[in-house]
């Protein structure tokens, strides 16, 4: 993912998360909709943490340094993660909150044009936000399902803004089926329970988003095509015949740590050696560009090696 266009689906995002929650927080303050209340912190939620994700992209720019020499590339998905936490808590657990109060404690709905008119505009301002992202993620997604695509992401943005859209869009028409149902039957509980619904689907996205970014805070490895290019560019079939191992580790969403036993040729001199490990990390940055920190070790390769241990 470019930085560019990570960063312009959550300007999009927050700039309609902004909008929308100042719209909520009104209809709410007229009708007295517990769906409004809980849709308005999940906006909130929503803006603070576009927040989070734009602060973990200028701090993951940082130049490496003797205490960190690998760089602040993973701050991105510290970042992202600490967004999965703030869904949970902040939008989810209080939009159950609320909806357990209000099916306790039911009263009918004041100015119900209030609730309805911001649902509306909120439908179509998420929908913009979401389109963005849609767009964005189209340019990097490939022939990768949707699914494929949140799991497989190695930069965590976009996985988590379009997921967050698509709850915020989801939680949208809870809100106005809650809303609709307690005019039809003048029975304020409908609205309870819509907010209900709005926190469970909050807490399996914040679960979702959670399980996903600890997987990159763990370390993941290259992708299989990426490591397939990296095995074919190291061997050149001449000086270098063979890579015995080989490990590689996201230490960013665009920078790659790659570190590998190459066989060489028994015979080679030191100097043909180390001319040959220069020539297969230029090969290999060609190559896949991410792979920016390389360490090549010759070894002479014996029949008894596995050469297909994982990367």
């Amino acid at each position: 993912m470019s930085a560019s266009g990570g960063t312009k689906a959550i300007v999009a995002a927050l700039g309609a998360n902004l909008a929308i929650a100042v719209a909520k927080f009104v209809a709410f303050a007229f009708s007295g909709s517990s769906s409004m209340l809980a849709e308005g912190v999940h906006s909130i939620a929503d803006s603070g943490n576009q927040g989070l994700l734009l602060l973990g992209g200028k701090k993951a720019k940082r130049e490496a340094t003797p205490e960190h020499p690998f760089g602040y590339g993973r701050e991105r998905y510290i970042y992202g993660f600490l967004v999965s936490i703030v869904l949970f808590t902040i939008g989810g657990v209080f939009a159950l909150y609320e909806g357990y109060e209000k099916i306790q404690h039911p009263h009918e709905l004041e100015h119900w044009y209030w609730p309805v008119g911001v649902l509306l505009f909120a439908i179509i301002a998420e929908g913009f936000s979401f389109r963005t992202a849609i767009k964005e993620s189209n340019e990097i997604r490939g022939r990768l399902s949707w699914p494929e695509f949140v799991r497989r992401a190695k930069a965590p943005e976009l996985p988590v803004v379009l997921l967050e859209d698509f709850g915020a869009l989801v939680g949208l028409v809870l809100a106005l089926g809650g809303v609709g149902l307690s005019l039809l039957t003048g029975d304020g509980v409908w609205d309870g329970i819509g907010t209900l619904c709005i926190g469970t689907l909050l807490v399996l996205i914040a679960l979702v988003l959670a399980a996903e970014t600890k997987s990159l805070l763990l370390g993941e490895a290259a992708d299989a095509t990426q490591v397939g290019k990296i095995r074919e560019a190291a061997v050149d079939g001449d000086t270098v015949t063979a890579v015995i191992h080989m490990r590689t580790l996201h230490l960013g969403p665009e920078e790659l740590l790659v570190a590998a036993k190459i066989a060489v040729q028994h015979d080679d001199t030191a100097a043909e050696v180390a001319h040959a490990i220069d020539a297969a990390e230029a090969r290999i940055r060609e190559a896949v560009p991410i792979a920016r920190v390389i360490y090549l070790e010759p070894d002479i390769l014996r029949t008894s090696t596995s050469t297909t241990t994982p990367a």
